[in-house]
């Protein structure tokens, strides 16, 4: 095969369309037709071997937990005298 550095890199597709394909007479052209292949062959590689972004969750996470008890922090209910001793009194800064 020869190149010619003189072709366009892109050029129209044949098929009656307005779309353009990579010319393989061009090095770089060439090139990226290559590339675009490699690149396809190794993404269907990794989700045939279920590798990489493709791989599952992993399965050695935490499982899930509830909420803690933020039942401290509501507000006093009528008639009650308030906070006991034993529960710290956070107040925010201004």
């Amino acid at each position: 095969m020869r190149f010619d550095d003189n072709e366009p890199v892109f050029k129209r597709s044949k098929w009656g369309t307005n779309r353009y394909e990579y010319n393989p007479r061009n090095p770089v052209g060439f090139a990226l037709i290559v590339v675009a292949i490699g690149f396809a062959v190794v993404m269907l590689l990794l989700m045939h071997n279920q590798a990489g972004p493709f791989a599952p969750p992993n399965p050695t996470t935490a499982p899930w937990s509830p909420t803690p008890d933020m039942s401290r922090w509501a507000p006093p209910e009528e008639g009650s005298q308030g906070l006991t001793p034993s529960e710290p009194v956070h107040s925010p800064r201004p």
